[in-house]
This record gives structure tokens, sequence and C-alpha cells, in this order.
């Protein structure tokens, strides 16, 4: 296969078992050569996870826009991903447990299953297990516990940190069989309860990472049947969207109003900026049944089904692109000086032009959300 010989083929790079060669890639992207060529023919998980920001500054180089570049780390997260589960059942196997005993799909949840990864995500990860009776749970979610604990594990060390809300396959509220996810979901969409719009917030961002891709794609039939006529709790998860707050005062003014800011100048633009925005589009989507994941791909859905005009679709998705240019900008910056990679972005770093188009994008996500909030 001739990598990288169109837009579309960018996101081969890390779609097969091994490292990409750098030898198949063409001069032009000399900067991506190289970089993998440092990376090595067959890293460890913790050099291919700590190589990460290498990999944004080619892409960075060879003028990738922030918006694909998330999904090469997302796509580079499913590789690292695989890879653990893999090495997971290949220890199991040396230890006697076998083969898995029925099908099972890992789930990858949140930024990495919209494609939309910036560097330093922790874990949100899910199992969907093949439906099996009663009497055998006992063998059957004890082998899908100790995968579950094996390879979470496996990139807790490699860098990629457990979540510190258990939001992980290795706990038993996020490994079911597929029956008692749809039990789940009907439980949580039936009433307006705040902790169990939360949690259903997590879930509904969802995406086969490896396994058997039919339980993931039922698992969607499934929301896709439940939510637009859940009324009452999409009621409540537009309330939600409220525990978002903007970057903005009440005049419509950059303002940053969040404890633990580093210093005065700062705003944490993924909480204040990029999360209503995907939290309003995941909203209107379930509302009108679009089944797409990613945020972009959500707007332009939405523009279909027309309930929000083409423009507006732009608007909002020249927003998004710009949010995650300055967030993924800011992240390497943190690095490169020995910080870490966060959501907070310095506004005084910003010359005016950046000041202006920033008001005016969290200004439009203000707007979607309200537009949300109606139905």
């Amino acid at each position: 296969m001739r990598l990288l010989h169109r837009a579309s083929s960018w996101r081969s790079l890390f779609a097969d078992g091994e490292s990409p060669d750098p030898a198949r890639l063409p001069p032009l992207l000399a900067p991506l050569r190289d970089a993998l060529s440092e990376l090595g023919p067959a890293p460890t998980l913790p050099d291919a996870h700590a190589w990460q920001p290498r990999l944004v500054e080619a892409l960075t180089r060879l003028d990738l826009p922030a918006w694909r570049i998330g999904q090469l780390i997302s796509d580079h997260n499913d590789w690292l991903y695989r890879r653990a589960i893999q090495l997971a059942q290949s220890e199991m196997q040396g230890l006697g447990w076998g083969a898995p005993p029925v099908a099972f799909c890992v789930l990858i949840m949140g930024s990495g299953a919209r494609q939309e990864s910036l560097l330093a995500p922790d874990q949100d990860n899910g199992m969907i297990i093949a439906d099996y009776p009663d009497s055998r749970h006992t063998e059957i979610d004890g082998y899908f516990q100790a995968l579950g604990e094996r390879f979470t594990d496996r990139l807790d060390e490699a860098g990629i940190p457990l979540c510190s809300g258990h939001v992980m396959a290795r706990w038993p509220m996020w490994r079911k069989r597929l029956s008692e996810w749809s039990e789940q979901l009907t439980l949580w969409t039936a009433e307006r309860r705040t902790k169990r719009v939360q949690q259903a917030n997590i879930l509904l961002d969802f995406r086969p990472v490896y396994g058997e891709g039919a339980l993931a794609e039922a698992l969607a039939d499934r929301v896709a049947r439940l939510l637009p006529r859940a009324g009452l709790f999409l009621d409540e998860m537009g309330v939600l969207l409220d525990d978002l707050p903007m970057a903005l005062d009440r005049f419509g003014r950059l303002s940053s109003s969040l404890e633990g800011a580093p210093h005065e100048r700062a705003i944490n633009l993924k909480r204040q900026g990029l999360l209503p925005l995907v939290g309003a589009a995941r909203l209107l989507s379930l509302r009108h049944g679009v089944r797409e994941i990613d945020t972009r791909e959500r707007l332009a859905a939405l523009v279909v089904k027309e309930v929000l005009p083409a423009e507006r679709c732009r608007a909002l998705t020249a927003a998004l692109e710009r949010l995650q240019g300055l967030l993924l900008e800011e992240q390497c910056n943190g690095l490169r000086t020995g910080g870490g990679a966060d959501g907070w972005v310095d506004v005084s770093r910003l010359g005016e032009d950046q000041r202006l188009l920033l008001r005016h994008d969290l200004l439009q996500i203000r707007r979607l959300k309200r537009r949300a909030k109606r139905g």
C-alpha cells in the first residue's frame, strides 16, 4: 500500500499492526519520515507514547491543521490500545487462561472516540461482552476482568494514566454483556437524574478500538432507538451544559472564572470552550437521531437534518478547529518548557486578532448551547 498519496490516506498511517515504515514515505514527507526513523521499528509502549510530541512536531512542519493532527494522535492512541490488549492477551495465554471464552469489543470513549485527542489524555474505555448464560458469569467475567486490568495497567505504565473517575474496562460498571448495556441505557434514560445523565454523557461518545465491532454497532443501534424519545433525560442533559461555563463574562468579554488558574490571564480553553461545543453538538445530535460521533461530522449532519443552517455549521467548525489549534500549540509549548500538557491557554500570548477571533468563537458556542437546550 502506498501511504499518504491523498488526504484520506493520512488515516492509514497507524492502521496496521506494525509501526509505519519510514522508508515507504516520499521525500516530500521528510519531517514525518525522520520522526518515524527516530522511533524505530519495534518501540515499547512507553517509548511509543513518549514519542507523540515528536509526531506532532513533524505533522506541524508539514502544515497539517490541528484537527487532522488530533485525528492522527487518536489513531496513534488506538494503536497503543490495540498493542496493549494484544500483549495482555499473550500474557494471559502464557499463564494458561486460554483464548477469550466469547466475543468481546473494547470501546474507547470521550475525545478518543470523537477522534479529537490532543496530548496527554487519560484513559476512558469500556468493554462489551457477547451475551452468555448467567451460570458462566464467574468464569467468563473473570477472564475479561483480568484482561481489562492487564491492558489498562499497560497503558498506564506507557504514560496514558488510569482514569481518576474509574471509567475503564477493569471495573464492572464499564464491562458488561451486550444485553446488560442495553438494560443500563434503558435505566439511565428513563428518568431525569443528574448522576445518570453524567454517566451516560461519558458512554454516548464511544467507538470500537479492538475486538468484535458488531457488538459496538448493536449498542449504537440501541442508542439511536432510545435517545430521541428520552425527552426528560435530554432536558437534564441540557441543564448540565450550564456546568460547563464559557470563558466569557456577562458582557461577552474574554474572562476566566475558574479556580486553579495558573495566572490571571489563563483560560481553561478545554473546559470553557471546547467541551461546551462538544456537549452542545452531542445533545443536538441525540435529539435529532444523528449517529456520527466526531464533532465535525455531527455539525455537518445537523445541517443535513435542517437543524442548523450551513453558515452556522461553517462558523462552528472553524471555531472548533481554532480552539484545537490554540490548545495543541499551548500543550506543545508547555512540554518544551518542562511543564505539562493541559487545557490552559495564556491569553497574553495571543495577538489582538487571535483574541478577537477567540471571543467571536466563544460567542458562537454560547449560541449553540442555547440552541441545544431548546431542542
